[in-house]
């Protein structure tokens, strides 16, 4: 009590005052509004030096009418934005009226949210390009070498709600439910015109059918889309994402997928992709990688969900060593002494002999899963003194040997080796900090911008402020600027 009638008494004692009506002045220019070393230059200088002439996006000098906003001011506002987790139009413009660094690379305009929105909506492939100008610039400072390459993939949630993935009936049902209510809207609509109804009753049915029409037509293309790549599902929100199954359960969703350099981890190549795992995209992405450098990469990684035995032959010819550990190779386990690998192959006499010394004989081939059976005959495994360590079946055991098992023990040969395996263990701290950057520093959980192409150049922007992020931490403000300046 004494405390609080001392305070009572000075309320201005311990406490730095607030005063709104103090006159101050911003300085003149707006050039002064941010220092020297602040990162907003960085990125700013970083938008100027992308390639113009081949990123597609066009500005029409002497159009007539009011003028426009220039595209590079306009991407400006989108990358910085982007860089600092403001992704909506609003809050960007927002931004652009409360924020002085926001005002220093808009130059002092202030589009508003429809004009950033409409500009981010028509531009979606050359935003994706951005990023492949961004990777070519690290080359040219010399933080991108190209020679080793990791790749990695993260779910991101879509802009539509999993109640709204559908089967081909779901979707007749809701046509048949709306071309009920369109009916009822036009009784509706023919009622009031025979009665002396309220104009805006009138407006509001016929916004109503509007409405119907347009979702109508939506889950339509939905259906045409289901049909063409034959599928099971399709979300009549945004048919382009997919039922995503990860930790925090199943959403509708993307895949997103990067390719880091291990120089410095930035990202040479991003992509978004609606398959729910990655076992077709390694050598998608590795290659999409390769053109973007110009070189083949010396080595080439990716985690065990990466590995995928009908995809082997594409993932060996993309790089010259190939690190992408096959079942229970990273956390290798001596529990299992008669797993496959115990097994020797004896290629002259096209056999296999067990651990126990028996042999294993060529029995038949499945040409549609490309492989070969080895089985040895129950008789003798339920004789062996290993029987219920090696096998519980009756039939005896049996080994598969895949048409291309000699690549895959190859492969598993280039992973065992230590120098490699020392590689392998720098690919988490490259490859999958990006991600965890995005979701948990910016909030980009999940795209803003619906189909595809959207996600893409979503994807292709994070990646691109990412990389400039890194820079700036690599080399400094002043640095930075000093290197882009002479390119």
């Amino acid at each position: 009590m004494m405390g609080r009638r001392v305070l009572e008494r000075s309320p201005a004692m311990a406490f730095r005052q607030s005063e709104r009506s103090q006159q101050m002045f911003l300085p003149p220019s707006i050039e002064e509004y941010v220092p020297q070393d602040d990162p907003v230059r960085a990125y700013d200088l970083f938008v100027d030096h992308l390639d113009w002439k081949t990123l597609g996006i066009v500005a029409d000098e002497h159009q007539a009418g009011c003028p426009a906003y220039h595209p590079k001011t306009m991407l400006k506002i989108l990358v910085y934005g982007y860089s600092y987790g403001i992704r909506s139009s609003r809050k960007l413009e927002r931004a652009l009226h409360h924020n002085l660094s926001f005002l220093w690379i808009a130059g002092g305009l202030q589009p508003d949210y429809k004009t950033i929105s409409e500009f981010r909506r028509n531009n979606l492939k050359a935003l994706r390009e951005v990023l492949k100008h961004c990777a070519r610039l690290c080359i040219k400072l010399d933080v991108v070498a190209g020679n080793t390459l990791f790749v990695d993939g993260s779910k991101f949630r879509a802009n539509a709600g999993i109640g709204h993935s559908c089967t081909a009936e779901q979707c007749a049902k809701q046509i048949e439910q709306i071309d009920q209510r369109i009916d009822e809207i036009l009784s509706e609509c023919e009622k009031l015109d025979t009665q002396e109804a309220k104009e805006d009753s009138m407006v509001h049915l016929t916004q109503e059918l509007a409405e119907e029409k347009s979702r109508k037509e939506r889950i339509e293309k939905a259906v045409a889309q289901l049909k063409k790549e034959k599928l099971q599902r399709v979300n009549t929100t945004d048919p382009d994402c997919a039922v995503m199954h990860g930790r925090q359960g199943c959403h509708a969703g993307y895949n997103g997928q990067i390719v880091t350099d291990a120089r410095h981890g930035l990202i040479v190549q991003a992509d978004v992709v609606n398959d729910n795992n990655d076992r077709k995209q390694f050598a998608e992405q590795i290659q999409a990688a390769r053109e973007i450098t110009g070189k083949v990469p010396e080595v080439a990684g990716a985690d065990g969900g990466y590995y995928s035995g009908p995809e082997l032959e594409k993932m060996a010819a993309v790089a010259a060593t190939v690190l992408v550990p096959a079942r229970g190779q990273v956390h290798p386990s001596d529990s299992k002494p008669f797993a496959k690998g115990r097994f020797t192959y004896l290629a002259d006499e096209n056999v296999y002999v067990c651990p126990a010394g028996h042999r294993l004989t060529y029995r038949r081939t499945c040409e549609d899963r490309r492989w070969r059976e080895y089985p040895l005959d129950g008789g003798t495994c339920c004789a062996c003194e290993h029987y219920k360590e090696c096998t519980r079946g009756r039939n005896g055991r049996k080994i598969i040997r895949y048409f291309n098992e000699d690549l895959r023990d190859r492969l598993r040969r280039q992973f065992e080796e230590p120098a490699n395996r020392q590689i392998y263990k720098r690919r988490k701290q490259k490859v999958e900090l990006p991600f965890g950057h995005f979701k948990r520093n910016l909030g980009a959980d999940h795209f803003l911008l619906r189909g595809l192409a959207g996600v893409r150049a979503e994807m292709s922007l994070l990646a691109s402020c990412f990389n400039v992020s890194r820079l700036i931490g690599l080399f400094g403000v002043a640095e930075l600027l000093a290197r882009l300046s002479v390119l």
